[in-house]
């Protein structure tokens, strides 16, 4: 798992040095695109890129474990910001989206496919005249693998981006 994760950090790291960064912010906010950690229940990098001024879309690629399962899973979001009058760089957001993967029973020893269906509701960030962006969300999940098939409201997570 580890080994995998490392080569789709790889992966994402050498696609982004091929993206043009551009030095004219998108309205209503101090950045286009922000790659960083997630930290949380489950831990990973996250991709986002905004679309326009309120729509953007989040693609986490996370590793979760206890001591009963683990997972590594893709998971794509579909982002609403909408600004916060009275605190400037502030956003809160909504959404929702899809996540496939890989899943694996440490009790049982079963493993396979891991699918879901996501939801999103937090709080972004950019801090002014730096380059870093802070998102902290709830993300609850249904999901669909074998021996783990349910509603999982645990998702809480802090985002630390460098935004360009």
């Amino acid at each position: 798992m580890k080994r995998l994760l490392l080569t789709a950090i790889s992966i994402i790291s050498l696609s982004l040095v091929g993206l043009e960064v551009k030095a004219q912010a998108t309205e209503g906010h101090d950045y286009k695109n922000a790659i960083g950690g997630r930290f949380g229940v489950a831990n990973g990098i996250t991709f986002k890129t905004f679309l326009n001024d309120q729509n953007a879309l989040d693609v986490i690629l996370n590793f979760r474990s206890n001591s009963k399962s683990s997972t590594f899973k893709l998971v794509g979001l579909y982002e609403i910001h909408n600004p916060i009058d009275t605190a400037p760089g502030l956003r809160w957001y909504y959404g929702g989206g899809a996540g496939i993967g890989t899943y694996k029973n440490k009790e049982t020893d079963n493993s396979g496919a891991a699918f879901s269906i996501d939801g999103v509701l937090g709080l972004d960030y950019k801090i002014d005249g730096a380059p870093i962006n802070l998102s902290l969300d709830w993300k609850p999940e249904m999901r669909f693998a074998p021996d783990n098939t349910g509603v999982d409201f645990a998702g809480f997570g802090l985002s630390i981006r460098f935004a360009f």
